[in-house]
């Protein structure tokens, strides 16, 4: 199969769309994302794509769009970004988070890496290849979503609840999660593509007591309760549960690294393994860490209820593991109900896609190395499962090799190389013809 480039044109266009998109402040759940979206719309509309604009609630906006293939038989390819971010506080950033500045070689904001990056370069490849007539290999669904950083309630999961028809014919997706260059060495890289990704289990405990003075004994105090409750759970470390995508990155590493894997002995082989030990502590277990804390109202008052977050996650496979260590951590007076709860997904890491996937990494970058993921968190492939699509995470970033990208995520002073932009449209326009 011939492939058709990225132009330089389409390249530099990502740079600018995503300082552009960056400049809108979607900050979940203060803003909203329709003057992004309205954007979004205008961007297509000028290359001659036609969209549908959804708004799940007054300002909740997400966008549709459809590209058609070289085969109309096959299954259509889903391709989603979120336009929302998490908030940021501009007194801690270097500059003002929604400035879009570049700097350093480095575009800054909130979104540069989450996901604002994706959404331009998905932007900039189909306006590419509308403008040259360029077709991708099969149909291409793009959508760019609202709300995904508090779930998807006004995003995916309202879509695939109220609107499945926009996805029809999508046999399989890619979004967030995977896709991003990890540094082995100084010249070799592992491509992590998600194909699992742990569940969530955001849970709410409430502690219930007898109220009372301060001053005076009480063994039924529901603060005390609850801080015992919680202090058990976020000292506890859930046992190792090696899935497959795990097991299949700490392999490829070991290969590159030229050391043992040992599966019966795990902490010793990531001893072995470098940066990689910590860049995959977070996938070989499940996790629990409370997170908020609220009870009384005044200081010589003891309150007769106190209340808790915990974020917990759970591998594919291991839900009730979570569940029932949970629950044998709690006091009897605390009980547990959901926050947010919604499932782990993880599918086989073969077929056509996931070599167009690999191969376009390879064609771009020849010292990168593709291997499968499991992401720590969630995204809106969550929601897309739920129609029988098969969901995968792959953005197309390369990275400089002393950036830590982990901790740009909800961070401070995110960023994103403006060279990694240009390499996720080359590689994005090599998967469409290919995919």
């Amino acid at each position: 199969m011939s492939i058709v480039p990225a132009s330089e044109q389409a390249q530099e266009e990502a740079v600018a769309l995503c300082a552009e998109l960056i400049r809108f402040d979607t900050s979940n759940p203060t803003s909203d994302e329709r003057a992004a979206a309205d954007r979004v719309v205008a961007r297509l509309a000028e290359a001659g794509i036609d969209s549908v604009l959804v708004e799940s609630a007054p300002g909740r906006a997400n966008v549709v769009a459809r590209l058609a293939g070289a085969d109309p038989s096959r299954g259509a390819l889903l391709v989603h970004g979120h336009l929302d971010v998490v908030p940021a506080d501009a007194s801690e950033w270097q500059v003002p988070p929604f400035s879009g500045e570049i700097r350093d070689g480095y575009l800054w904001g909130r979104g540069a890496i989450d996901m604002k990056d994706t959404v331009a370069v998905m932007l900039a490849t189909a306006r590419h290849f509308a403008r040259t007539g360029t077709r991708p290999a099969r149909d291409l669904i793009l959508a760019f979503l609202a709300d995904e950083e508090a779930g998807g309630k006004f995003g995916a999961h309202w879509l695939v609840e109220h609107r499945p028809e926009l996805f029809s014919g999508a046999t399989e997706a890619i979004g967030e999660g995977g896709g991003f260059s990890f540094a082995i060495d100084d010249t070799r890289r592992l491509y992590p593509i998600e194909n699992a990704q742990r569940g969530m289990a955001w849970m709410e405990l409430t502690a219930t007591g007898r109220a009372g003075h301060g001053s005076s004994p009480n063994d039924e105090n529901a603060v005390t309760d609850l801080a015992e409750s919680l202090t058990r759970i976020g000292r506890a470390t859930f046992p190792v549960r090696l899935i497959e995508p795990v097991r299949a990155l700490l392999e490829e590493a070991a290969r590159l690294y030229g050391v043992e894997f040992d599966e019966d002995d795990i902490e010793g082989t990531l001893a072995r393994l470098g940066p990689v030990a910590d860049f995959m502590q977070v996938v070989l277990r499940n996790s629990a860490n409370p997170t908020m804390f609220s009870a009384g109202y005044q200081t010589n008052v003891i309150p007769g209820k106190a209340t808790a977050r915990v974020d917990g996650r759970f591998l594919p496979g291991h839900e009730q593991e979570l569940i029932d260590t949970i629950d044998g951590l709690l006091l009897p007076s605390v009980s547990r109900e959901w926050v947010n709860h919604d499932i782990a997904l993880e599918t086989t890491f073969d077929g056509p896609l996931v070599d167009a996937m690999c191969d376009a990494v390879r064609a771009e970058d020849p010292d990168g190395h593709p291997v499968p993921y499991c992401n720590p968190g969630g995204t809106d492939a969550k929601a897309f499962t739920h129609l029988g699509i098969r969901c995968f995470g792959f953005k197309g970033l390369k990275l400089p090799h002393d950036l830590d990208y982990g901790r740009l995520f909800h961070g401070v002073d995110e960023r994103v190389p403006l060279e990694g932009l240009r390499f996720g449209v080359r590689v994005m326009t090599r998967l469409w013809q290919s995919c």
